[in-house]
C-alpha cells in the first residue's frame, strides 16, 4: 500500500525476552510520536517493564525521544555481560 503524504510509518521490534513476551517481534505503526507511544501503541497498552531499553535508529534513547516517518524503534531488556 502506498503512503499518502502525510502519513507517518514507523517500524517497531522486540528483543529477547520482550520479544516472547509480547508475543511478536516486530510490528509496523503508522504514527507514534515517541517510543513511549509506540510502546502502547504495539503492545495494546501493555504494563512497560521498569528496565527496558529503547533505541531509536539503533542509538540508545528516551522513552520521549520524538520519532520521524522511516525510523526503527526497538525495546530490548538490559544486557548483561560478563
Amino acid at each position: 500500500m502506498a503512503k499518502t503524504i502525510n502519513q507517518m510509518s514507523i517500524q517497531v521490534k522486540f528483543f529477547a525476552s520482550l520479544r516472547d513476551k509480547i508475543g511478536k517481534a516486530d510490528i509496523e505503526l503508522d504514527a507514534a510520536k515517541d517510543p513511549a507511544e509506540a510502546w502502547a501503541l504495539a503492545t495494546d497498552n501493555a504494563p512497560r517493564p521498569d528496565n527496558i531499553l529503547v533505541a531509536v535508529n539503533l542509538d540508545y534513547a528516551r522513552f520521549d525521544t520524538p520519532v520521524k516517518d522511516g525510523d526503527e524503534v526497538a525495546f530490548f531488556p538490559p544486557v548483561t555481560g560478563g
